[in-house]
């Protein structure tokens, strides 16, 4: 485990003797934690895995408050990698680090190869054309569509609901809501990075491989996002995951495992080799 980290880190090594090259890091999204790539990793036993609890989330509630930018985010990642050759990918907010990190303006260091799986992109067009959701009604709401950044619970728990749905969320036990909640600073934090309409990075200016992945049901916004970011980024490769929405490293953990596959195989044989 890097030793310069203060977050909660899980590296799974492969069982064959010697460390496959490069590492490959999952960053995970908003409202989540690195144990909910738990059964994409199981599918990927012969890779070296890296998974952490972004500041702020579940394990590493401790390590400080959330970072106040995008750039903190990447400055977390880079050293939970801590200097290793490494293929980052990213699901849904964590797809916007791992880019971030890989466009960072003093190169991507050693980021061989990056994936983002709809990542929110507020300044893109068809992310910024999305249908807004409904004001938040029932139990939890208070009638407004606006986060109450005095609440960071509340937030959390509205956030919840809306994206994975109330039945969900009631079927949580005290322990689970509580836990959910305590996440509510670090989730109110990750909103206010993608509230912008400014650009925080130039996807264009990839020089890594890139591969963007998408659900074939997934929202319009999400889709169209993600092929906006194919566009971009000249030389990427676009993967779909069939029967999938936005949760699909839960959902179809066999298909997120190609995903991540399908950047491992982009990175140049020569920097992938031992």
């Amino acid at each position: 485990m890097p030793a310069r980290t203060p977050l909660a880190v899980t590296e799974r090594r492969p069982d064959a003797d010697g460390a496959t090259v490069p590492v490959v890091v999952l960053v995970h999204g908003s409202l989540d934690r690195g144990a909910s790539f738990a059964r994409v990793v199981r599918r990927l036993d012969d890779l070296h895995t890296i998974t952490y609890d972004r500041r702020g989330y579940q394990g590493s509630r401790d390590a400080g408050p959330p970072p106040a930018d995008l750039d903190g985010q990447v400055d977390d990642l880079l050293a939970v990698i801590d200097g290793r050759p490494a293929v980052v990918v990213g699901h849904s907010l964590g797809g916007v680090v791992a880019l971030a990190a890989a466009l960072r303006p003093a190169g991507p260091g050693p980021l061989l190869a990056v994936a983002a799986y709809e990542p929110p992109l507020p300044w893109a067009g068809p992310w910024a054309q999305r249908p807004r959701p409904a004001p938040p009604s029932g139990p939890g709401a208070h009638g407004a569509s606006r986060l109450d950044h005095d609440d960071p619970g509340l937030a959390a728990e509205r956030f919840f609901r809306r994206m994975v749905g109330d039945t969900a969320w009631e079927r949580l036990d005290e322990a689970g809501r509580a836990g959910r909640q305590a996440d509510g600073p670090a989730l109110v934090a990750d909103l206010a990075y993608v509230r912008t309409s400014k650009a925080p990075f130039d996807v264009a200016a990839l020089t890594v491989p890139a591969v963007f992945g998408r659900g074939s049901d997934s929202l319009p916004h999400h889709r169209a996002a993600v092929g906006w970011l194919t566009q971009e980024a000249v030389g990427s490769e676009l993967v779909e995951i069939a029967g999938a929405g936005h949760g699909a490293h839960l959902t179809h953990p066999d298909a997120f495992a190609r995903f991540v596959r399908a950047a491992v195989r982009r990175v140049p044989r020569k920097a992938g080799s031992p």
